[in-house]
């Protein structure tokens, strides 16, 4: 299992020709500094991104002690100490506004050893997000200023977890084969009652169990509780082959979370998602015009996991006492979140609508198309 290593202090990558911190820039694989603009190459020593044993490491969690908490950071520029926050370990000094990465092992047992570094910037993401709300119908006035504002985005790189599994599914359920049965019914026509024949639909149930069998790899969860599931699990796809090795100069001048939802938790989210799929291949195996399930059972093998950072851009929006969330995927600019609706544009569309309706109504009845 990828066990923490609490870091002794703050990770600081100093700009060698001045000095100064340097930030990762979106894109690249380089670090630079925002005062003379010497940037530093990030090599990511070709390590292998691994997958670890799920069971033996639910094992080792089971009897490991409590992980260390150090919430304290102390500056290295401004020498200010501060709290970064609860599951937060990057981030910057509030004081002096120095990048700060603390060590990922202040909480928690299971380090990242994985991430997709940030692709776009914040400018490109701010572009794509005010393009997203540009588009909101019935969006209340105040939502569209802010999007034509100075407001910004923070990057945060969010913690997910991956599953891999080997799934073997034993079910039982029912077969279904439509036909059609001829049916006599009765109808009036041009006053007359009169007898005709229809097709009716019937269904031939036939009992049916089975096996299938699938290999799931990659199954995404998030890990993160500060953003609705909702809105995180509609950011995909994310382009998880260009993976890089974990490396702290990536989160300098960014957020960074450690997970919320343990290993445990996720895979339990994971397996829902893949009985979903399997539910469908049981479908297939059934065949037939319909399919009812009855029981399905499954076992999984094999199953491994890894723990990765992807990159979100995120902005919250006030409107009316409740906090909206809106996040841009780092990688590709995709938008995703919540919105506000004006019910003044929401009653004067219903209003439209009716008027409409109303002169349809009006003119059709005098041109003699509508009857009654």
């Amino acid at each position: 299992m990828p066990r923490e290593r609490r870091a002794p202090g703050t990770d600081q990558f100093p700009c060698e020709r001045c000095g100064a911190l340097q930030t990762y820039q979106p894109g690249t694989e380089q670090i630079e500094c925002p005062y003379c603009g010497h940037v530093t190459e990030i090599d990511s020593g070709g390590e292998i991104i691994r997958e670890y044993a799920f069971r033996e490491a639910l094992s080792e969690l089971a009897h490991a002690p409590p992980a260390e908490e150090l919430r304290t950071t102390q500056c290295v520029s401004c020498a200010a100490e501060f709290d970064l926050g609860a599951h937060i370990h990057s981030g910057e000094c509030p004081f002096c506004g120095t990048p700060v990465v603390e060590g990922t092992g202040t909480e928690r047992h299971i380090k990242p050893e994985s991430l997709l570094p940030f692709e776009i910037d914040e400018q490109t993401a701010f572009a794509s997000f005010r393009k997203w709300l540009g588009k909101l119908w019935f969006a209340p006035g105040s939502l569209k200023r802010y999007a034509e504002g100075d407001a910004r985005l923070t990057g945060v790189y969010v913690p997910y977890w991956t599953y891999d599994s080997q799934t073997h599914s034993r079910y039982t359920g029912q077969r279904g084969t439509v036909y059609y049965v001829p049916q006599r019914y009765t109808t009036v026509v041009n006053g007359r009652q009169v007898t005709r024949t229809r097709q009716v639909q019937k269904i031939r149930w036939m009992p049916v169990a089975g096996r299938v069998s699938r290999f799931f790899d990659d199954v995404l969860v998030g890990a993160s509780r500060s953003l609705p599931r909702k809105i995180t699990d509609r950011l995909a796809p994310w382009d998880l082959q260009n993976l890089v090795p974990y490396d702290e100069r990536y989160l300098s001048g960014f957020r960074s979370e450690a997970y919320q939802v343990g290993l445990d938790e996720g895979f339990k989210t994971a397996v829902r998602i893949m009985e979903r799929i399997i539910r469908q291949d049981v479908a297939r195996d059934i065949g037939g015009d319909r399919q009812r399930i009855t029981s399905l059972q499954t076992d999984h093998s094999n199953t491994s996991f890894k723990h990765l950072l992807l990159p979100v851009w995120s902005a919250a929006f006030r409107f009316k006492g409740k906090v909206y969330r809106f996040v841009v995927n780092g990688r590709t600019g995709k938008v995703q979140g919540e919105r506000p609706y004006s019910k003044i544009k929401l009653a004067l569309a219903g209003i439209a609508i009716a008027i409409v309706v109303l002169l349809v109504v009006i003119f059709g009845n005098e041109s003699g198309i509508i009857t009654y």
